[in-house]
Order: C-alpha cells, then structure tokens, then sequence
C-alpha cells in the first residue's frame, strides 16, 4: 500500500506547480508591451485581366489569353514600429516589377501617404500564367490591328493595376492594428536547380549535384486576439510549372489559395526569393501546380508547428542603387554582321543596338541597380534585391550574415532580366547572358556583378 501525503505537503505542490505554470505560460505569451511594438495593416485587391490580352513569360506563345485558371492577385501588409516608422510590402501575382511602375509608386505612396521610398518593397511571384505589361515585350508581328490592339490591351491593364496598386498601399495603411510578429521556417523539396553542365554547355533540365535553397522562411502576424492575420512566406523557385493559355498564379498561387482555405481570417502572401536558376518539377499540367502549391502551403503550416521567434525591435530602411557594368560589347562591324545573318535572337538583339548606337551615340555601360534592406530590430533582416536573382546570391548572403535570421528575396523592385553570380557568368548558358538577347541591355554583365552586390548589401546593412 503507497505512503498517504500529507495534505499540507500536497497544498505546497499545487502551489508550486501553479506558480511554474504561470511563468511558463507568461514566457510563452507575449508581453502587452511586445504586441504594441508593432502595428500591421493587410490589404488585398484581385489584379486578374478583365478581357483576353497577352500572357508573360514564354516566348513561344502564338496567341492571346484563353480563359481564368485561377484569379491573380496584390496584397500589401503595412508594419509600423513603436516610432512610427513604416514599411509596406506588396506582393504581386506579376511576372515582375517594371521599374517604370516602381518610380511612379513611389512618387505616388510620397504624395499621398508621406512613404518615402525605402518604405516601399514590391515583389513579384514572376508567375509565367500572368499578363505581359512589359511594352517592349508585346509582340509586334501580325496584322496592325492586331498589334494596336494588343498594344491597347496591355497600356489599358498597366493604368487599371496603377490604381489598383495606390489604393492597396493606403488600404492597407489604413488598417494598422497592434500585433504581433513571430518569424519561423520549415522546408519544401519540389525546386531544383535547372543548369546542367554537358559537354556542348549548360542547358535548361533537371540537375541534381546543382545549389539549391529549400528554406521556407514565414512571418507570422498575429492580432491582439491572437488569430493570425497574415502569412508572408517565400521560396526560391521558378513560377513555370504551366505553360498554357489561363491566367494562373501557378505554385505560389494555389499555395497562398490552400493557407487561406486553411484560415480563413488570413490573407496568404507569396514573397519571391533568388529562384532564377531553379525550376519546380515536375511540371507541365496544373495538376503538377496544385501538388506543388500544396506542397508549399504543407511547410509554411509545419514551420507554424515550430517554436516561434518573436520579432521586437524598431524598423531600419535603406534603398540604394549600386551600378552594374555591363562586358564590352561587340563593336558596330560585328553587330552589323550578326544583324545581316538573321539568326535569331542574335540578329535582332544586334539590331536594337545599333539603334541605341545611332541614337544615344554609344551602347549603354551600365545599369543601375536597386537593392532594399528591412531590418526588424535584430531579430529578422530583409534583404530585397532586384531582377532575376539566381540561388547563389541568396546563399552567399546568408553565409555573409550568418549571425542574423535573413530572408533574401528575388524579383524585387525592378525585374528586368537575369542577374548571374560568378559562377554562373563562368558557366555561360541562358541565365548568364543569353536570355539577354531578347532585350535591350547589352549584356552579359561583367565579372564582378556578384561581388558589387553582395559588397553593397553588406554596407547597407551595417
């Protein structure tokens, strides 16, 4: 028979464990004082064409739009710290940022909202099911009623996403509420880097042995109710599992549709990392998307199982341009040659510029180049940078900052082409300058594009 208790010895215990309960749960929670650090505002606006008009993303499309897959959004969440020092991201289900778009969004957020430019990040999921409002991109082959008309569609799409755009920044301003923000990550496996070496050059297939980033870092906005407000989370992946006719957000569409399924209170953000060498298979048909959204949608709801890291701290901003140089172009002889060769895309890329030639009187050097740092507090760091970003850039920077918990983003700010790292420009293949014969920029870039990047993301952040 067990030994009877005392009942004064059993009082002491229950004591004792209240009190270790109550700590534990007052650790747990977070203070009053930590929920009114922060302010968060979530906004969203549907950005789907409301008419037929040309897709982005693959040049081998013949014809315009066919239908809705699935509707295309912007979402913006507006973080104000105790100082009121503000930041709004905005997160667009576009193939990129045109830095046109991005220079008259911060003249507008400057008049209208009194956001100075560094309080402005927006990011594009660079979906390949999107519509083309890149002009120079429209196609100009077909009768003249067609281009015109083309033309008409994407300059009529740009102006409505222009308003659209203004007043999800002020919604979302408008909106502030006290929260509380808690930084967490998990992993996903579907990305896989797309540049495998052969003995004619690299070529665009599944490469095993190639870098990859399987991070899914998120943050977690949570009310003074505690329901969670929003989930900004992100990946390093190209948005190309579909190749058809339907608008679509691809992966990160249906993964942000799955989370907002899943709770509904929450508006779903997909944050794009430096997935420009990386493709998500396998792909093909939306069913391949859906399984890869869902996927997504499966690690941001693990990293929600992990052990939170709240983010405390005030908010410090910096927007720079560092400049690229470009490798010396071919001189005019040669671009004459290629342009009388007809080989495309050689020849058309020469034509353009000889007419930069003719009308500028050299061919451009450089191109300015924009890089965004957030940093909240010490607890979490932003680093934002623009074009095409390949995995290299993300990991280095990770390594360079090993001290902090950092989130690299791609496809931010101005998407205006691939952005190789050392290694990739050594490699040669599309991503380190052949894309580059579609455009305008010379091209490929020169090599120390990495190390004056990574050297101006370093002094930003200090």
């Amino acid at each position: 028979m067990l030994p009877r208790i005392p009942a004064c010895c059993v009082l002491l215990f229950t004591m004792l464990l209240s009190s270790v309960i109550s700590h534990a749960i007052a650790a747990a929670e977070p203070s009053a004082d930590a929920k009114a650090e922060w302010k968060v505002g979530v906004a969203r606006v549907k950005i789907t064409p409301e008419h037929s008009m040309w897709m982005a993303g693959y040049a081998a499309r013949k014809k315009p739009s066919e239908g809705v897959a699935q509707d295309l959004f912007a979402k913006a969440l507006a973080v104000e710290d105790a100082t009121g020092r503000r930041i709004v991201i905005v997160t667009t289900d576009l193939i990129g940022i045109p830095r046109d778009l991005r220079k008259w969004m911060e003249e507008q957020v400057q008049e209208k909202y009194q956001l100075p430019r560094e309080s402005l990040l927006m990011n594009a999921s660079h979906t390949h099911c999107g519509p083309e409002l890149r002009m120079q991109r429209v196609p100009v082959d077909g009768t003249d009623e067609e281009v015109e008309e083309r033309m008409r569609r994407a300059l009529e799409y740009m102006e409505q996403l222009k308003a659209k755009l203004v007043t999800l920044v002020g919604e979302s301003l408008k909106s502030l509420e006290p929260a509380q923000l808690d930084y967490l990550q998990a992993r996903c496996g579907f990305a896989m880097n797309r540049r495998r070496p052969t003995t004619g050059g690299v070529t665009n297939s599944p490469h095993t042995d190639g870098p990859v980033d399987h991070q899914v870092p998120v943050l977690r906005v949570s009310g003074a109710d505690g329901k969670v407000r929003a989930l900004l989370f992100g990946y390093a992946c190209h948005n190309t599992t579909l190749p058809f006719y339907f608008f679509c957000g691809d992966y990160a569409g249906f993964a942000q549709q799955y989370l907002e399924e899943a709770y509904p209170d929450t508006t779903a953000m997909f944050f794009m990392g430096c997935g420009g060498d990386q493709n998500p298979y396998p792909r093909g048909k939306i069913e391949r998307a859906q399984q890869h959204g869902r996927t997504l949608a499966t690690a941001v709801e693990a990293a929600l199982e992990t052990v939170p890291r709240p983010v405390r701290g005030s908010l410090r901003l910096a927007y720079d341009e560092v400049p690229l140089a470009f490798a010396p172009p071919a001189n005019r002889e040669e671009l004459l040659s290629r342009a009388a060769a007809g080989k495309e895309p050689e020849a058309g890329h020469a034509r353009r510029l000889l007419k930069q030639l003719e009308t500028d009187g050299k061919i451009r050097e450089e191109y300015s180049y924009p890089i965004q740092t957030v940093a909240f507090g010490q607890d979490w760091l932003v680093v934002a940078l623009a074009g095409e970003t390949v995995i290299d850039d993300s990991l280095r920077i990770k390594r360079e900052l090993a001290a902090r918990n950092v989130w690299v983003a791609g496809y931010s700010n101005d998407v205006f082409g691939y952005v190789p790292s050392r290694r990739v420009l050594e490699e040669g293949g599309y991503e380190a300058g052949g894309a580059m014969l579609w455009g305008s920029l010379p091209g490929p870039f020169a090599a120390d594009v990495e190390e004056r990047i990574i050297r101006r993301v370093l002094e930003l952040t200090k």
